[in-house]
């Protein structure tokens, strides 16, 4: 049976499939069937595939083609979180496995529960679409699920460990500026002047929490028929402990809406749709659902415009380098000049 959300495996990102079930056999239920591998095609980073073994399904993460950013794509870390948070994060798909021999298909990789659902990109599915409240209600539980999730103890599940949460908001502009510097293809005046806004703005943090890293609307699974029930969400590789401002701040710079600049909807990752909530309506809901201070939001939406920007160069350059061959990746050159223009008019309007 073809899975509809999959595509066929890209053949620059093919791997031994036999070599993968010979060394599977009798760790995970069904894996002595026959295998077939197929590809999800939606992501831009780590690379994610359907394990169909006829009576089993499972997902394996691993991470993209290419020299990588220190700590980036780290699949024992996504391990280490998936294969305990589900215990008190429901929408987290429990990982079963980690594999981190490289000779098996090329790098390390895990597999994790396979979940069944809508995950909403571009388009707007036709069932929620038609939906008049749906978009209403899709903004509603991606931000009330932000809000839960930052409420989990991390001490209960034994994440204590899983980073240094003082300090947490300077690490990360200076991480990203150290990814900048390593990934840029030209010199950009405007990304220079966001870094120094940046460091020198740093507001106090008032509380820690998980921090995703990565959280955006098409890393959620929804249920199939109901826009306002979320099943799953995806993509845990750079998880740690930190601001939860941090998570808001980034869903925000991913967040588009009609009246955002041509190039924002041109490269967006979510459907343009007046009936999604406003970044204002947004902040109000997880403020009123989580009690933080959301004072110095600017600063977090700024700092995820700047870690976008760096996201972008790291993935620009191994397209430059003929390391990936996804056409997708042509126009990052372009957006990552727009982005940082974008993040000088939101400093500027303060």
């Amino acid at each position: 049976m073809i899975n509809s959300d999959t595509i066929s495996v890209r053949p620059d990102e093919a791997f031994n499939e036999n070599r993968l079930r010979e060394y599977l056999i009798g760790k995970l239920d069904g894996s002595a069937n026959k295998i077939s591998v197929r590809q999800f095609g939606g992501g831009k980073a780590n690379l994610t595939y359907l394990l169909d073994f006829g009576s089993h399904q499972y997902v394996l993460r691993r991470p993209p083609l290419g020299p990588l950013a220190p700590t980036a794509h780290d699949m024992s870390r996504e391990y280490k979180v998936l294969s305990v948070l589900y215990k008190k994060f429901p929408y987290a798909p429990q990982a079963l496995h980690l594999c981190e021999n490289k000779e098996i298909i090329g790098s390390p990789f895990f597999i994790m529960e396979r979940k069944v659902g809508s995950v909403i990109r571009n388009k707007l599915p036709e069932k929620f679409y038609n939906q008049k409240n749906g978009p209403e209600l899709i903004s509603e539980q991606l931000i009330k699920t932000l809000a839960e999730f930052h409420q989990v103890n991390f001490s209960a599940i034994g994440l204590n460990d899983l980073g240094k949460p003082e300090g947490f908001v300077e690490r990360q502009v200076n991480g990203w500026k150290k990814r900048w510097d390593n990934a840029k293809h030209e010199n950009l005046d405007s990304v220079d002047d966001i870094y120094a806004w940046l460091i020198n703005n740093i507001p106090k943090t008032s509380q820690y929490s998980i921090v995703h890293n990565d959280y955006k609307l098409d890393n959620v699974m929804f249920d199939n028929h109901d826009p306002g029930k979320i099943i799953a969400v995806f993509d845990w590789d750079m998880c740690t402990l930190g601001d939860p401002l941090c998570d808001l701040g980034s869903l925000l710079s991913y967040w588009c809406i009609p009246s955002d600049p041509v190039f924002f909807q041109q490269a967006s990752t979510m459907p343009i749709d007046e009936r999604f909530y406003s970044r204002e309506r947004l902040v109000d809901k997880y403020a009123s659902i989580s009690g933080y201070d959301i004072t110095s939001i600017r600063f977090y939406h700024v700092l995820g415009l700047y870690r976008l920007i760096g996201i972008a160069a790291q993935i620009y350059i191994r397209f430059l380098r003929g390391q990936t061959k996804d056409k997708r990746f042509a126009m990052f050159g372009d957006m990552i000049d727009l982005v940082s223009r974008h993040g000088i008019d939101l400093i500027q309007d303060a």
